[in-house]
């Protein structure tokens, strides 16, 4: 592949908790930028480097997506309690990313939840599949997992654990009435595929949409699938950084034209604000209520 210089890429390894938090922030403001989230909703979460045990960032609850930098991401343990930084954290993403993160620390070193439109109407379908029919679908060939069983908010250990059960070793688990669970060995791993989910998703939904007066979706023979499969990962790692790269010039673009040419993540106003709102909530017990 054609390399545009070590000076466009984000680290080539994710070995530093300084790295992976200004990643996991890119990945939040860019979300937000492309719609993927809701309100203040869903979550994403990475693992930070050490043993047992384990320790995970994560957003702190009432943040809007735009305003999540890497100093203001929550540290947790497996166990729910929080290491650094300032809460609350949404019950249902400590109950989700613990569990999916201790299934296997190694394969899951980041984990992507949102409700991005569709990939989430995919999941409320009755075919309730991905399917092979466009070239951005390929790269999830046997990679994805079907949850057809919806028990309501994920609000305790026992459901996060069937939900990571259910994961079984894929990269994404789609849980029919909710939306998609999105994975990685890295944080910029995840959220390529996280954006090529919900591109596969939006060709196939909208390809569907033209089907009422008869005919159905092409299919890509199995061959040409699993060729396609073999090169997209063997090239993912460096497509992924080269991916969060760009996005992260962008948001830095963004930022400096913001602040008059001084790079910068977020006003020191409109942090205080928000820490304040969030303080005034969490006093009046208002800390979370749905994924």
């Amino acid at each position: 592949m054609v390399s545009p210089g070590d000076d466009y890429l984000p680290a080539a390894a994710e070995t530093d908790e300084h790295t992976i938090r200004r990643h996991l922030a890119a990945v939040y403001r860019t979300c937000h930028r492309l719609g993927l989230n809701e309100g203040v909703c869903n979550h994403l979460s990475a693992l930070v480097p050490g043993d047992e045990p384990y320790r995970f960032l994560v957003i702190r609850y009432g943040l809007s997506w735009d305003e999540v930098t890497p100093n203001n991401l929550v540290l947790c343990d497996c166990d729910g309690n929080i290491i650094a930084g300032t809460g609350p954290v949404e019950t249902t993403a400590m109950q989700i990313h613990a569990a999916v993160h201790m299934s296997d620390p190694a394969k899951y070193r980041c984990v992507l939840h949102t409700h991005m439109p569709y990939t989430t109407a995919l999941c409320v379908t009755d075919r309730f599949e991905l399917s092979m029919c466009h070239q951005n679908s390929l790269r999830f060939y046997d990679d994805v997992a079907y949850d057809h069983e919806y028990r309501g908010l994920v609000m305790d250990q026992d459901e996060g654990t069937r939900l990571a059960a259910a994961l079984g070793g894929k990269r994404v688990l789609l849980h029919r009435c909710h939306g998609p669970i999105v994975t990685g060995d890295s944080v910029a791993a995840a959220f390529d595929s996280l954006y090529y989910l919900e591109r596969a998703a939006m060709v196939q939904v909208l390809a569907m949409g033209t089907l009422a007066g008869g005919g159905r979706l092409c299919t890509i023979d199995e061959e040409t699938t699993k060729q396609t499969k073999a090169l997209v990962d063997r090239e993912l790692d460096y497509a992924a950084r080269c991916h969060l790269g760009a996005r992260m010039r962008e948001l830095e673009d963004i930022d400096r034209r913001a602040s008059g040419g001084r790079p910068c993540w977020r006003s020191a106003v409109a942090l205080a604000t928000t820490a304040f709102l969030a303080g005034a909530l969490a006093h009046a017990g208002v800390t979370r209520w749905r994924a």
